[in-house]
């Protein structure tokens, strides 16, 4: 299954960019919006997974939002409707608790992340890492990082090799050299894979454009 990451700049943006999908990422931290507008954009007949990242590489400093502002987007994307509501694995135990809570009652399910925008980490580090995001409560864990090397997206491919993990294990390998991950995750085990809506629109170095991907996961699917 693709999963479309959205990051668009207004409500209005977003809401024109879902047209058409099916099941897809809203980055509420692209989004000049107000909290109601998650009203508008998660009660869309659509599976959707509510992603508001604290911090990303370039983001200026005192432009971070804190984490009560992401939190109330975040409970209002759940209460809209999301689906899926995305949490970092480094974040606060309190922040994370009380928004799986506002999930559990909703009947959202919960992906805890991780994300290294630098490098993929040794095998070992890599399983208790996805083993952290479990035990804190997800029910999909994300795991995605810095490939450097085809040897990376080896080690990340092979999450999927545990049977405990697959089906509820994303991996995604970011960069270049990462796309191979894109397209294989899915095929082995990973619940879905992460795509841009067009070449121009892509929210993560590596990614490749919906089309594209369903084209090759066609041709690999095909008898």
């Amino acid at each position: 299954m693709i999963c479309v990451s959205i990051y668009e700049p207004t409500a209005e943006t977003c809401l024109d960019a879902l047209k058409n999908l099916a099941f897809a990422e809203v980055r509420i931290d692209a989004m000049n919006a107000a909290i109601e507008d998650m009203g508008k954009i998660f009660a869309q007949p659509l599976t959707l997974i509510a992603t508001f990242r604290p911090d990303k590489p370039g983001t200026p400093k005192g432009k971070t939002p804190d984490a009560d502002t992401r939190k109330r987007f975040l409970m209002a994307a759940i209460d809209a409707g999301a689906s899926y509501v995305d949490i970092e694995i480094e974040s606060d135990s309190a922040y994370r608790r009380d928004i799986i809570n506002r999930a559990r009652s909703k009947g959202c399910k919960v992906i805890i992340s991780f994300h290294n925008f630098c490098k993929t980490p040794e095998a070992k580090e890599l399983a208790s890492i996805t083993s952290r995001c479990f035990s804190e409560g997800a029910d999909i864990a994300k795991i995605a990082c810095k490939v450097n090397s085809g040897r990376d997206s080896l080690r990340l491919l092979n999450i999927l090799d545990r049977d405990d993990y697959r089906g509820r294990t994303v991996v995604v390998g970011m960069g270049v050299q990462g796309r191979v991950t894109r397209v294989a995750a899915p095929l082995l085990g990973s619940p879905f894979t992460f795509a841009s809506l067009s070449d121009g629109k892509k929210t993560a170095e590596g990614q490749i454009e919906k089309g594209t991907l369903e084209q090759i996961l066609q041709v690999l699917n095909d008898e």
